[in-house]
């Protein structure tokens, strides 16, 4: 039962992306472009994201369970360190270059082709390597 709600939220989340354009490198690059020919309509997408967050946040805040019945981990306390900041700086990065993040890269994988599967290929690749990457410069154990 678990993978049916992972399939379907997993899939209305994919046609929420393609309804809003979050697929298409353009739009995003236009959406990031504030100085040319800004599209300011991802704005609403933002808008909306957020809006269900709140909701979804203020729900957990007052249950102990989801709906399948797994425990609802207490949220994390709000941190800027060096992971999160460089992170950040990263995705931007990627985001602005490419005009795709993880979730529309996956979903828009029938058709942006070749740069498309390298953009795939390449976070990838970041994934695998964070963990060993974020361990150099970090303190040694005591």
């Amino acid at each position: 039962m678990r993978s049916l709600w992972s399939f379907l939220a997993g899939g209305l989340f994919g046609v929420g992306l393609l309804i809003s354009g979050m697929t298409d490198p353009r739009k995003v690059i236009g959406w990031l472009d504030i100085f040319g020919e800004w599209d300011p309509t991802l704005a609403f997408v933002l808008g909306g994201a957020v809006g269900v967050m709140i909701i979804a946040w203020r729900i957990a805040d007052v249950r102990t369970t989801s709906a399948l019945g797994d425990p609802i981990p207490a949220r994390p306390k709000p941190r800027l360190d060096r992971n999160l900041l460089l992170g950040s700086v990263l995705f931007g990065m990627g985001w602005g270059l490419a005009g795709l993040c993880p979730g529309p890269a996956m979903a828009s994988i029938l058709w942006t082709g070749t740069g498309g599967l390298v953009f795939l290929a390449s976070m990838g690749a970041g994934m695998f390597a964070a963990p060993s990457l974020g361990k150099i410069g970090a303190p040694a154990p005591s």
